[in-house]
């Protein structure tokens, strides 16, 4: 990577570098354990530690960190070769932390604490929850109109998945597939693939479109969404038809505007402040 885009994760470590690689199936990243292990621990050999804390979790039963872990290959910080290399995701490099007895771990500790107690208490009182995802937008340079539209984007979504779980839609993926049915329709990509295209990879698609891709996102899934309630699909063979109904309406829309423009409406176009290098890693050895 040319920058590390995890602030949060960068911040804590204080700028040591932790080798990672990006999963672009999963979307999510794996960490280095002895990178980690060496930044906390202050260890001259952070491989034998990690070796003895994973012992200690067996030897205790909490061996669920341990067997989460997998080996990729990643360059070498000495000799800049590739060689396998515990590493573990997002979720398991945050249990590590919270694992491993050392003085340099607290400060982690006690964000994930702060972390945990401002989601109870958004539990009890939501609008928390609201004001901070306003106070995230304001910070990345959004307008107060452009947070209000895509705040009331979100509930329009949200009608929509109501609809297909009236229809019998009830699994994470199966909501993704009737997504990427409407993308795909009209832009001729899948949700991962248009993510691609614009150069990102955890971040919000739709936070990082242009005003019309987004009219043409909204416009699709709204036609799915009133299709299904005249329609009333059951399952999801019958849904991903009337998704793909709904895609073909920002289509027609799309095709229209284009040969009226004469260029693509599709763009490229994100609104980030850094960029990625493409990495040529592959995900190997996985299990």
């Amino acid at each position: 990577m040319k920058e590390n885009k995890l602030e949060t994760i960068s911040n804590l470590f204080e700028g040591s570098e932790i080798r990672s690689i990006w999963d672009s199936e999963k979307e999510d990243y794996y960490f280095s354990v002895v990178d980690v292990i060496s930044v906390l621990t202050n260890s001259s050999n952070p491989r034998n530690y990690w070796n003895m804390l994973k012992k200690r979790m067996n030897e205790e039963e909490k061996s669920e960190l341990s067997t989460k872990c997998v080996q990729l290959k990643l360059k070498s910080q000495k000799d800049g070769k590739s060689y396998l290399t515990d590493v573990l995701d997002t979720k398991g490099i945050l249990r590590l932390i919270e694992s491993v007895p050392s003085s340099k771990a607290e400060p982690f500790k006690l964000w994930l604490a702060n972390l945990g107690s401002e989601r109870i208490d958004e539990v009890f009182d939501p609008e928390i929850a609201i004001k901070r995802a306003i106070n995230y937008y304001r910070k990345k340079g959004y307008s107060d109109k452009w947070i209000e539209v895509r705040l009331k984007g979100i509930l329009n979504r949200n009608k929509l998945t109501d609809i297909w779980k009236d229809g019998g839609i009830s699994k994470d993926y199966e909501y993704g597939i009737l997504t990427n049915e409407i993308y795909k329709e009209w832009s001729g990509m899948k949700a991962s693939e248009y993510k691609e295209f614009k150069g990102l990879r955890k971040e919000s698609l739709r936070d990082n479109m242009t005003d019309i891709e987004v009219l043409l996102t909204d416009l699709g899934e709204t036609a799915a969404r009133e299709l299904a309630k005249e329609h009333k699909p059951y399952g999801l063979e019958q849904n991903k038809k009337i998704a793909k109904m709904g895609g073909n309406v920002s289509k027609v829309a799309r095709d229209n505007l284009e040969q009226k423009l004469g260029k693509s409406v599709i763009s490229s176009q994100n609104n980030l402040k850094y960029q990625y290098i493409r990495e040529k890693h592959k995900i190997e050895n996985k299990k």
